[in-house]
């Protein structure tokens, strides 16, 4: 079969019955009505005409539905297994078609081949301004297809891509195409596969993007990593109002970093985040966010582990924020309490239009039961208020001086004492002071108690400790990646120029860097807290030009500095090829690349050749204080031998 072109089908001008002229001048208004139905009329039979014949020629079975509502604005084609050749005559049909604007062909099978029918249609046809693509098997060709309407379309203001198994390296081609399209206003992405490095690629796409205002992410796998990245192009972007995340998995690290990007992002209105994973602890972390946030409407937090305290918090934050804008909260799966739903009255008073939607009244707060205090702690605390010792204690209560009393002896003198111990604490510490039921407690025993207890109360300290510096640890690590990538995606803070480049020219809107955040992911979240310049050096890293004037150079070499620090290159001699440059302007080995680089560390007050001269001198000092050492250590070491000259 011949392969067609839109061109060889397209019906000219010149083939197209004309409309009658009129005969008679008196019925000239209603010949010119007669007309006009009669041009609208030989149109649709047009496109109907050359819709059967590209059918006929690709040898597929025409959609009847197509033909019929030629004249309807929406074209809702879904689940009608058109397939690749299916679209192709579709897409043929639509090149000269000026009337519909929605074009629905979700559900097709049409894969990449017909997504690139898609594509030559629509570089001829501008009337179509709201495409579905969702679930067509698209996958990575067919992204790249998609990218290509992206950057060569002008009309198209939505696109539905839900469901077409687009994976981590495919939100690339988005974040590329959409960082120079301002004209897209709402996106689709739902039901696909990207995961930590698809989201650092769409959080560049928000951090690029300023014409974006409706985006739905919901059903992908953005964990943590994903999930931060995202998060911090979402607090530098200016333009998006409604954002589904649900479905995520996003945990109590996102919502962490969700929190940090609510404080300063000033333009969303709608944020789902239903069934991420997040917990009361989560919950208390995206509150912090909205205590700084003055925007935000809707919030959607339902099928999440949240309990009563959750819910406490979340009301609590709008009680106590009077700039609030939040009128609904979903939390439709959470059972409250009576002291919630007293909370929420006050707080409706307070703000009438809030809504929070909840489970019912039913709900308890969990309280663990309080942990027994372990007697012999207890004792010792009350001998060390009366600066008293173990053996005043016992000594007191045995009469006989044999260092054994009686249990009956030991429970009296104990209940009869100030020591704030009730009968169940009593039997315990009886319990375990005479293990063998002897009826005799001796102090030996009492010693051996205490000691234990002590131990017992030291490796309790630790564990608490040990605990709360992991989870400070853990937040800290959250919050330094997420200030990562917001560097990472904000051109003053992740700029590296050459020393006689162009200053940042504010004058106009500057295009940030649509690479993947990798090497920032790889530093931060690796066991050590800092990294050193010389290590950020050996990735591959896409820098904006600035100015037009000065040729990227890659970061490793040597003639690289910091945008923020001043440039000592100018007068120093070239660095051998074999030493690298630090981000202060000063030669360091290779084999110091991954030291610590101290913030508060001045080494730009001196210069170079004061620096160059001085080490000499060290090094001719060092050489003497050996040879004493040597001259020394010979002395002593045999008496026989002559004095060393």
């Amino acid at each position: 079969m011949s392969t067609l072109s839109f061109e060889s089908l397209c019906l000219k001008d010149d083939d197209c019955p004309s409309p009658a002229q009129p005969q008679d001048m008196v019925d000239e208004l209603d010949t010119d009505l007669e007309s006009d139905e009669q041009e609208e009329s030989n149109k649709e039979t047009s496109i109907a005409e050359l819709y059967l014949q590209a059918c006929r020629l690709v040898g597929v079975v025409p959609v009847s539905y197509f033909i019929r509502n030629l004249d309807s604005m929406t074209m809702t084609l879904s689940h009608h297994g058109l397939g690749p050749l299916g679209c192709k005559a579709l897409a043929i049909a639509l090149v000269s078609d000026m009337h519909i604007n929605t074009l629905e062909v979700a559900d097709n099978h049409i894969q990449a081949e017909g997504a690139k029918y898609i594509v030559e249609m629509l570089r001829a046809n501008f009337t179509i301004q709201h495409l579905d693509l969702s679930n067509n098997y698209l996958q990575s060709a067919g992204a790249e297809c998609v990218a290509k309407i992206l950057l060569e379309n002008i009309s198209l203001k939505s696109m539905k891509l839900a469901g077409n198994g687009f994976t981590d390296d495919d939100a690339k081609y988005f974040a590329d195409a959409l960082s120079t399209n301002s004209r897209i206003k709402e996106l689709d992405l739902s039901h696909n596969e990207f995961c930590g490095k698809g989201g650092e690629y769409l959080g560049q796409l928000l951090a690029n993007n300023d014409g974006l205002e409706v985006l739905d992410l919901s059903w992908n796998h953005l964990r943590m990593k994903g999930a931060v990245a995202f998060c911090a192009g979402l607090k530098v972007n200016m333009m998006l109002k409604h954002l589904d995340l649900s479905w995520n998995g996003f945990g109590n690290e996102g919502a962490l970093a969700m929190g940090e990007a609510l404080k300063f992002n000033n333009t969303l209105v709608h944020l789902n985040l239903n069934n991420n994973r997040l917990t009361n602890e989560g919950v208390g972390m995206l509150c912090r966010g909205l205590e700084f946030n003055d925007t935000l409407r809707v919030l959607l937090l339902a099928y999440n582990s949240l309990t009563v305290e959750g819910a406490l918090a979340l009301v609590n934050v709008v009680k106590n924020t009077p700039k609030t804008a939040l009128e609904e909260i979903n939390i439709c799966n959470v059972l409250v309490n009576e002291n919630f739903v007293h909370l929420l009255e006050v707080t409706c008073q307070e703000h009438p239009g809030l809504d929070v939607q909840y489970g019912g009244v039913g709900g308890f707060i969990a309280k663990k039961p309080p942990k027994r205090v372990d007697p012999m702690k207890v004792i010792q605390d009350y001998l060390d208020q009366r600066k008293l010792r173990l053996w005043d204690f016992f000594r007191n209560i045995d009469k006989d001086g044999t260092m054994r009393v009686p249990v009956a002896d030991f429970r009296r003198a104990v209940q009869q004492s100030s020591i704030p111990l009730d009968r169940y604490q009593i039997e315990e510490l009886i319990q375990r002071l005479d293990r063998e039921r002897t009826g005799m407690v001796d102090y030996r025993g009492l010693a051996d108690t205490r000691k234990q207890m002590m131990r017992d109360h030291r490796r309790q300290l630790r564990k608490v400790e040990s605990r709360q510096k992991k989870e400070k640890q853990k937040s800290d690590r959250i919050l330094k990646t997420f200030q990562s990538a917001v560097e990472a995606v904000t051109p003053h803070s992740s700029m590296v120029i050459s020393p006689g480049g162009a200053k940042d020219d504010s004058s106009g809107p500057q295009h940030f860097s649509a690479t993947p955040l990798s090497s920032w992911h790889h530093i931060v979240m690796s066991n050590s807290s800092r990294y050193s310049v010389t290590n950020l050096s050996n990735e591959h890293v896409h820098l904006p030009m600035i100015g037009g004037t000065t040729p990227y150079r890659p970061t490793s070499s040597p003639a690289m500095r910091s945008y923020s620090q001043p440039n000592l290159l100018d007068d120093s001699p070239r660095s051998p090829p074999g030493k690298s440059i630090s981000a202060q302007g000063i030669r360091s080995n290779p084999e110091m690349g991954h030291s610590k680089l101290s913030p508060t560390a001045n080494h730009l007050t001196r210069s170079r050749p004061a620096l160059n001269a001085k080490q000499p001198e060290v090094k001719a000092k060092t050489r003497k204080v050996k040879k004493k050492k040597t001259t020394k250590r010979v002395d002593k070491g045999s008496k026989k031998t002559q004095t060393v000259k």
